[in-house]
């Protein structure tokens, strides 16, 4: 991206390998950052996590909403870029008109993964592994074979220079300013998104999971600033520039490989396509997770904390599968629309983590030193033990009390657990590390701001408050939900006393079994309700009433503007004004027909009646279904 952001003018292009190396040392630093976040919180290190628990509830909130959307836009993204790693393998074939479906086919990618996380599909090494590998031996194959090409026939280029060329949109020529230097390391920052799913995930490793999982992202780093590296520099090398329908890696692999090497082309992109598209797999798994913890503690709906009968937080895959499709067709299946949004959400994250592991690291020092004053003013306390038995056991539980934090200053220790607990924390250097990657991280996203902020990044701008003012919302209607329902304070039970009204629309089984229903509830408290809406029905009813009425008073309401709900709702207004302090009992007749779609022949009133019932005070609504048989 950092190259094809600059290479519409001769000038700028030729500052993509030292921007790209811009990036690579900030890539460094974030991975060792990141590392420290791995040792520090073994069993998960996301950013929601050490934010809210080092920097406080609402920097936490917005660390969880920044993840949330990097989570939507993960998806969005990878399979938009899997997508055009297909669609650009399709470039002078019969299927070149492939491009012009690229939205159609993001969102059946889309469907499909989220299909099998709904099943319960997990992660299987081997599944996951295989295209792994696969793309990164073809990429760093490219990049060798490709420098190798260029070496052996320096004049070999992707285009012409004195060709002219249908730019991708979104990429044009302008003069040489910062301002377009810092959207190219904006741009290329890009590459840094995957380094927040390793802390996210370290109990999904083998044991020892922090060790091998910051093993893991040095290797994931390494590979990165290679491949990153290796792009630009024949992106560089080759003349590349941002085609409309094709990739600037497609474009690469194409010159490199010819003749009868040719099929290599088709790897490369087959490997790409497969590795961005299983990438948004991550998510699947990242965005239910913190979906559920937020939704814990109340910050969202109790429903995405619901495990489906597949074991997975089936709602949360279900929104995320939404919100991700939604943005594909909104950006019509773009990365370079897309790639804006993306990366704000990201560095958000990543300078809150940091700057959260910054303060963890100070708290630590901050404890060390009272326990190192707590050891000094016990006398006799300075001698290790003798014991090599006992030396190691001690360096034992103080590993283990560093990794869970149990860094009290009132726990007596000698000055010689102290000396061990300081060497094992190496506090001061974890802090400088952290405090270096908050401050570079910040400054990315600034950047990212504003040189993206027209392009779309204001949306996460805009966005991000609006969600952590949706968090607080919600917590806050949880809060005076359960103060509502609390017992404190709650006088006794006490008999209740029921008045019965039954609104009826004729005489049939239906009725004669509500009404039946409704003297077992208070036999001399039960009203029968007539709307009347023709003169000659009314009457025919009450002549049938005096048989089948079961002594139940009738009573007919006017309704002079031939209204059936307004006169009910007003004449059940008056019976809670005549009786304050009675349980007003609404028993609906309601009779259910045999086949689903014989309900599409009747008229739906017990339905509206309820719902405009369900928000009265102190008004109880029982239905009593009569079941037909045919």
């Amino acid at each position: 991206l950092a190259a094809a952001y600059l290479s519409g003018q001769t000038n700028a292009f030729r500052q993509v390998v030292p921007i790209s190396t811009a990036i690579s040392i900030l890539l460094v630093i974030v991975a060792i950052s990141y590392r420290q976040t791995i040792h520090a919180y073994p069993s998960g290190g996301g950013a929601f996590i050490v934010a809210k628990e080092n920097l406080g509830t609402l920097p936490g909130l917005v660390a969880g909403a920044s993840l949330l959307v990097d989570y939507i836009l993960t998806v969005s993204v990878s399979v938009a870029a899997g997508v055009e790693a297909i669609t650009s393998a399709m470039v002078g074939t019969r299927f070149a008109g492939l491009h012009n479906h690229r939205v159609w086919l993001c969102l059946f990618f889309i469907a499909f993964v989220t299909i099998a996380n709904l099943r319960g599909v997990r992660e299987a090494g081997a599944l996951f592994a295989a295209p792994s590998y696969a793309f990164i031996l073809s990429f760093l194959f490219l990049i060798g074979f490709g420098l190798f090409r260029y070496f052996m026939n320096p004049g070999l280029t992707a285009v012409p220079n004195d060709i002219d060329l249908k730019i991708a949109e979104g990429y044009h020529p302008q003069p040489l300013h910062l301002f377009l230097l810092l959207g190219a390391f904006a741009n290329g920052c890009a590459a840094l998104t995957g380094i927040e799913a390793i802390s996210n995930g370290v109990q999904a490793f083998k044991q020892p999971e922090a060790k091998n999982a910051a093993t893991t992202l040095t290797w994931m780093a390494l590979l990165l600033i290679t491949m990153f590296m290796g792009a630009s520099i024949l992106a560089y090398f080759f003349n590349v520039h941002p085609l409309e329908h094709e990739t600037v890696i497609s474009q690469i692999a194409r010159v490199v490989f010819t003749g009868h090497l040719g099929w290599l082309y088709y790897v490369v992109q087959a490997t790409t396509a497969a590795i961005l598209i299983l990438a948004a797999n991550t998510s699947f798994a990242g965005f239910p997770r913190l979906a559920s913890l937020l939704a814990r503690d109340r910050f969202l709906p109790r429903q995405l904390a619901n495990l489906g009968d597949r074991l997975v937080f089936s709602n949360g895959v279900v929104l995320l599968a939404v919100f991700s499709g939604l943005l594909v067709w909104a950006f019509g299946g773009d990365t370079s629309r897309l790639i804006p949004l993306y990366a704000v959400g990201v560095f958000l994250s990543f300078t809150l983590s940091q700057a959260g592991m910054v303060v963890h690291w100070w708290r630590e020092g901050k404890s060390l030193q009272a326990l190192r004053a707590t050891a000094e003013a016990q006398p006799g306390e300075g001698s290790p033990p003798s014991l090599a038995k006992e030396s190691k056991r001690l360096e034992s539980n103080l590993s283990r009390d560093l990794i869970a934090g149990r860094l009290a200053s009132d726990q007596p220790r000698s000055l010689y657990e102290v000396g061990r607990l300081e060497k094992k924390s190496h506090w001061r250097k974890s802090l400088l590390i952290n405090g270096i990657g908050a401050i570079a991280t910040c400054i990315v996203l600034f950047v990212f701001i504003a040189t993206k902020f027209v392009h779309g990044a204001w949306i996460v701008v805009v966005l991000i408050p609006l969600l952590v003012l949706m968090f607080l919302r919600i917590h806050h209607h949880y809060f005076e939900v359960a103060k509502q329902l609390s017992t404190v304070g709650l006088e006794p039970l006490r008999p209740i006393h029921h008045e019965v009204i039954v609104p009826i629309s004729g005489i049939h089984r239906g009725v004669i079994a509500a009404l039946e229903y409704a003297k077992s509830i208070a036999p001399h408290h039960v009203t029968a309700v007539y709307v009347n809406l023709d003169e000659e029905s009314t009457q025919k009813l009450r002549e049938k009433w005096q048989q089948w009425g079961s002594g139940v008073n009738l009573v007919v309401v006017a309704s002079p503007y031939r209204s059936l709900l307004r006169p009910l709702l007003n004449y059940i207004d008056r019976v809670k004004r005549s009786s304050p302090g009675d349980v007003i009992t609404i028993v609906l007749p309601e009779f259910v027909p045999a086949k689903w779609w014989q309900n599409l022949l009747h008229n739906q009133n017990t339905l509206f009646l309820k719902g405009a019932l369900l928000f009265k005070r102190g008004v109880v609504v029982t239905n009593v279904p009569y079941h037909l048989e045919h």
